[in-house]
C-alpha cells in the first residue's frame, strides 16, 4: 500500500531480526534501486542529497547522495559509531555548562576536503596502496589545517573543548598499515606527528578514545552495508586492509596510551548508554587532571 501511495513505512523491532534485509529484498524483487542511510547525530544534508566537487578535468561534477534512489531505508543510529558517542558527549558537556564544539574529519562540507574525496573514491587508484602514506596524509592534513584556521582555532585558544570525530590519530592507523617494515612505520609516524603538530601547528589531543569493535563484527557490518546498497570507500572495499588497521589500532593504543573502550561483550554489542558511560568516565578523568 505504501508503495502504491508513494508513502513511508515504519518498521520497529530489536536489532538483528532482518528489517534491513527485508527492505533490500523488496527492492530487488521490484528491480528498484536501493540505498541505506545510517542516521548518525551529525549527518549533514549533503550526506543525503549529494554534493558537487571538481573532477580531474576541472569540471564540476555532482555526486548523488543516498536519497537519489527508488527505495531508501532510513536506519537507526549505530550504537558503536564515534559520531553517535561524540554527539552524546557533546550534549552532556553542554548541559554541564561547558563550552564545546563538535568537529568531524574529513570536513566534507569544505572545499579543503576535495583531494580526500577523490582519494577515497579511488580517483588516484582503486587500492589504498596506490597512494603512498605521505601523499595521502597530506590530503587529510591540509583539510584539518583549513578547518582549524577557519573554524575552531579561536574557540580552542579561548579554552573551549573540542570533540573530534577522527583526527590525526586516524590517519596514523590507516596510512601506517601500508608499511610492513617496523622501521618504516616508526619513521612515518614521527614524520606525521612533526608535520601536523609542529609544522602545521595543529593541537595535540589530550585524550584519544578507541571505540573497539571486534574484527569479525566490523567486517560483518561492512559487508552488510555493501549488500544493502551502502557505499564503501577504497579502505572499506579491502577487508585485508581493514584487518591490518584493526591490528594497528591495538598497537597504537599500547604505544601512545590511548583509551580503549570495548563495544561488545561476549559477542554482543553493548548499548549506546553502556558505551557512553565508559566514554564519560574517560573524559571526566582527563578534565579533572587539567584543573
Amino acid at each position: 500500500t505504501a508503495l502504491l501511495c508513494e508513502g513511508h513505512v515504519l518498521i520497529e523491532d530489536v536489532p538483528g531480526v532482518g528489517k534491513t534485509t527485508l527492505c533490500s529484498a523488496l527492492a530487488r524483487s521490484l528491480s528498484c534501486s536501493f540505498r541505506r542511510i545510517q542516521f548518525t547525530p551529525d549527518v549533514t544534508p549533503s550526506d543525503i542529497t549529494g554534493y558537487t566537487m571538481p573532477s580531474l578535468s576541472g569540471e564540476m561534477q555532482f555526486r548523488p547522495g543516498a536519497i537519489m534512489s527508488q527505495i531508501v531505508l532510513a536506519d537507526e543510529i549505530n550504537r558503536t559509531s564515534s559520531k553517535t558517542q561524540s554527539a552524546l558527549l557533546e550534549k552532556k558537556l553542554k548541559e554541564a555548562g561547558k563550552d564545546v564544539m563538535h568537529i568531524s574529519f574529513p570536513d566534507y562540507a569544505s572545499d579543503s576536503s576535495a583531494l580526500v574525496k577523490m582519494y577515497l573514491k579511488g580517483d588516484f587508484g582503486a587500492d589504498p596502496g596506490d597512494v603512498n602514506p605521505y601523499a595521502a596524509s597530506l590530503f587529510y592534513a591540509v583539510d584539518r589545517f583549513a578547518s582549524y584556521r577557519m573554524k575552531w582555532k579561536d574557540f580552542y585558544e579561548k579554552g573551549g573543548i573540542i570533540i573530534a570525530d577522527r583526527y590525526t590519530t586516524s590517519n596514523m592507523v590507516h596510512q601506517m598499515t601500508k608499511y610492513d617494515d617496523e622501521e618504516e612505520r616508526t619513521q612515518f609516524l614521527s614524520w606525521l606527528e612533526k608535520t601536523e603538530y609542529e609544522e602545521l601547528e595543529l593541537p595535540r589531543p589530550d585524550l584519544v578514545i578507541l571505540l573497539d569493535i571486534p574484527l569479525g563484527m566490523s567486517e560483518a557490518l561492512v559487508k552488510a552495508r555493501a549488500a544493502e546498497g551502502g557505499s564503501m570507500d577504497i579502505h572499506e572495499q579491502h577487508l585485508d586492509y581493514l584487518r591490518k588497521c584493526h591490528d594497528a589500532y591495538q598497537a597504537l593504543v599500547r604505544f601512545y596510551g590511548w583509551e580503549r573502550i570495548p563495544c561488545a561483550r561476549e559477542g554482543v554489542l553493548r548499548s549506546v548508554k553502556d558505551i557512553g558511560r565508559d566514554v564519560d568516565a574517560a573524559v571526566e578523568k582527563v578534565m579533572k587532571n587539567r584543573k
